[in-house]
């Protein structure tokens, strides 16, 4: 905890913002996505949006009849642009284990990255699986189990990965994966699928990570990695090398109490204000970014790309136009963002005044 909170203040100088910035107005569109009879939400890790406007939800559901410790927790769900049910997609695939997060592609081509079992696969719009990135443990061999967290970490391997956490694509196609809670690293594909390169391992410095939770790409090329347990988002050029850095220096207003748990203080609320859990950037020539706050206070913010805070949205909370562990954002616009919560298991649609 004693680096983290140095790295924290070491960062001080390239801060977003010191003080606090506007408020957003708002609105959570109540009960926007109809679900079948009998169905819920589970935790909702993943939401992403297609060219038609379509809502591809993943939820770690599915996984009412798996033991209490290590169940299958993965469904892939598809919503129309009013918030009708359409399909699962890849029911019972044997990449399902423990939803993180889905993207879509400039070919609206789906992506689901799964902590669980490695993997990241991409499916066409129809829902076929067309490539499958990492492989999953054997569960017939007798090691297979959690990854432990050895330190130092062990060695890295091209085309495998250890609790991927996102995916992102650059504009000649290229595909970016964060390999986050065990590697540290970005991956590097190229348009084929065939491995190029990976960047990064543990640590505080630039161009190392601590749990690289969230990727996104510009128009330009830059690549933003939320450095989740760094409280940082660094910025990169497509060969990795480490262009700038920014944090989100935003205090909590006072009286806001976590969904979960006892409310930080201290060192402890030093290394968690700010911290970048989930990242989207919009499309169009006048982009702004979205970060989802990983824990406390739970809020969202809107910043350019240079990284200083353009406005808060919302705070923790149960209830509509709160937020609870907001893990995965999705921004077809500046005035339009869903935000997926694990903690409130439910996806809200927000539209920004």
């Amino acid at each position: 905890m004693k680096w983290i909170v140095a790295a924290v203040f070491a960062l001080a100088s390239s801060s977003a913002l010191a003080q606090a910035p506007p408020e957003l107005a708002f609105d959570s569109i109540p009960n926007f996505f109809k679900l079948p009879a009998g169905m819920n939400f589970g935790e909702v890790s993943g939401v992403a949006v297609n060219s038609r406007g379509h809502v591809f939800v993943f939820t770690r559901a599915n996984s009412a009849h798996g033991p209490a410790y290590a169940p299958t927790a993965a469904q892939l769900l598809e919503f129309d642009e009013r918030g009708r049910f359409v399909r699962e997609i890849g029911k019972d695939l044997y990449a399902w284990s423990f939803a993180h997060t889905v993207r879509i592609d400039a070919n609206d081509n789906i992506w689901a990255v799964d902590k669980g079992s490695d993997m990241v696969v991409k499916f066409d719009p129809s829902g076929r699986v067309v490539e499958v990135y990492g492989r999953r443990r054997e569960s017939a061999d007798e090691e297979t189990g959690p990854w432990e967290h050895p330190t130092p970490p062990a060695p890295h391997v091209d085309g495998l990965f250890r609790q991927p956490t996102d995916v992102a694509w650059d504009s000649q196609g290229n595909t970016y994966i964060s390999d986050g809670y065990v590697n540290s690293r970005v991956a590097k594909f190229d348009r084929n699928g065939d491995w190029m390169m990976s960047w990064g391992e543990r640590g505080a410095g630039p161009g190392q990570f601590n749990l690289p939770h969230a990727i996104a790409v510009d128009k330009s090329d830059n690549i933003y990695v939320g450095d989740r347990s760094n409280r940082r988002i660094q910025v990169f050029d497509t060969t990795g090398k480490f262009l700038r850095q920014f944090t989100i220096d935003v205090p909590p207003p006072p009286g806001i109490k976590p969904v979960n748990g006892n409310t930080p203080t201290g060192a402890r609320l030093a290394a968690v204000i700010g911290a970048p859990n989930s990242i989207c950037i919009t499309p169009g020539p006048d982009q702004v970014m979205f970060v989802g706050e990983s824990t406390y206070p739970g809020r969202l913010f809107k910043l350019s790309l240079d990284g200083k805070v353009l406005g808060v949205i919302g705070r923790s909370g149960r209830q509509l136009k709160q937020f609870s562990g907001v893990h995965q954002l999705a921004c077809p616009s500046a005035n339009l963002v869903y935000a997926a919560e694990t903690s409130n298991w439910r996806v809200q649609r927000l539209e920004i005044k």
